[in-house]
């Protein structure tokens, strides 16, 4: 009976995992419907998960979110297919040669989670991605990659379920702009954000692609615009021969 209990338990904590893996903050009751729990279970489900550090509870709107714990998980997941490995050393030469700071994303649903970062030597570093940092798909150069490559219905798709989440956290981000800007990126081979995310700072990025054409991470650079606008045909060759490698090794692997 114990076991059954305790299995009953761990399964009803991951259908409240799940259901929190999204980018907008939850009610209470919204919690309850998706994991079809009532109210007294999911509360105290909630009260363990807050105290292990894999919930967070907003004390001023009262909604939850994932807490640092589920995001160190997500990131220690990543290094099962080295991605983060096989990507280092071109995080490395791409910092040494912008003097920037060079990021590694992946896709989660509809957010991209920052797995890796490397640090250039110029003294104003875009500092504000930590590692397991999430945006949804579209907000940075990176996080742009990741939805560009996609197939169009499912680029739709993202759109449609992430206005919301860009009207209230990105108001500068529309429908037009990623539209106009994945057509661009998929013209050149890259993307290029300049004072959408954060004022007076901008990034260059470009997908890694697995087997099926589909992006399964994103090599980026992040600096102050007038380092990326003025820099653009230096640090452009360079993202898109890291990205074409690592697409190719990844390719390799998934037909091994």
């Amino acid at each position: 009976m114990h076991q059954t209990s305790a299995t009953n338990s761990a399964q009803k904590v991951c259908r409240i995992l799940r259901v929190l893996s999204t980018p907008q903050p939850l009610r209470l009751a919204d919690i309850c419907a998706g994991a079809d729990l009532n109210k007294a279970t999911t509360l105290r489900l909630l009260d363990t998960l807050i105290g292990e550090g894999f919930v967070q509870r907003d004390p001023v709107s009262k909604r939850y979110v994932l807490g640092d714990e589920a995001l160190v998980l997500g990131v220690a997941m990543q290094g099962r297919d080295h991605i983060r490995d096989r990507a280092r050393p071109a995080l490395v030469r791409l910092a040494a040669l912008s003097g920037d700071t060079v990021l590694l994303s992946t896709r989660h649903g509809l957010e991209s989670v920052c797995v890796d970062r490397e640090f250039g030597s110029f003294p104003i570093r875009a500092n504000y991605l930590d590692l397991g940092s999430r945006r949804p798909l579209g907000a940075g150069a990176g996080s742009l990659a990741l939805l560009a490559w996609l197939p169009d219905d499912e680029v739709e798709t993202v759109l449609k379920l992430l206005a919301p989440v860009f009207k209230k956290r990105y108001p500068r981000i529309t429908h037009e702009l990623l539209k106009t800007e994945i057509a661009l990126a998929r013209e050149r081979g890259y993307t290029v954000l300049l004072d959408v995310v954060v004022d007076q700072m901008g990034g260059m990025g470009v997908p890694i692609l697995g087997g099926d054409g589909k992006p399964v991470g994103a090599i980026s650079i992040a600096a102050l615009t007038g380092r990326i606008s003025t820099r653009i045909s230096l640090l452009a060759p360079a993202l898109k021969k890291a990205g074409l490698e690592l697409s190719a090794h990844c390719a390799q692997r998934e037909a091994a």
